[in-house]
């Protein structure tokens, strides 16, 4: 763990707080508009301060967490989560949203792949559209 005072780069940051497997895929989200600090797009050299919240995006996922400590370390999953606190209402939205999915309610499985006659109906919607 590093101390308050050391300058770590946000992309760096998000990949030792274990958000992201590797540091191009932290800058890739980053460069991608999926992280926000303050309502704002950031950018991957921006270096996060203790106690600032930023919002991240990952998937169907989206996290409010509060820097609690700078690192710019990888190491164990139970050490990365001391790095940050998520909101309880953050959480709470996250847990409802993947009930919801796993009910079913957002329509996001499949029946398999789609039949010849099915493709050729996405393939002429898509046409139209375009």
């Amino acid at each position: 763990m590093m101390s308050d005072d050391a300058k770590v780069r946000l992309d760096k940051w998000l990949w030792a707080a274990r958000f992201f497997k590797t540091r191009a895929l932290a800058k890739e989200a980053i460069e991608g508009g999926k992280v926000h600090c303050r309502g704002e797009r950031c950018k991957p050299a921006k270096e996060p301060k203790v106690g600032e919240e930023y919002v991240i995006r990952i998937g169907f996922d989206e996290r409010r967490v509060k820097v609690l400590v700078l690192s710019g370390v990888r190491r164990g999953a139970p050490e990365a989560q001391t790095l940050y606190e998520e909101t309880a209402e953050s959480r709470e939205r996250r847990e409802q949203a993947a009930a919801l999915r796993k009910a079913g309610g957002l329509g996001v499985e499949t029946e398999g792949r789609p039949s010849k006659k099915q493709r050729r109906q996405l393939y002429y919607l898509r046409k139209g559209a375009g």
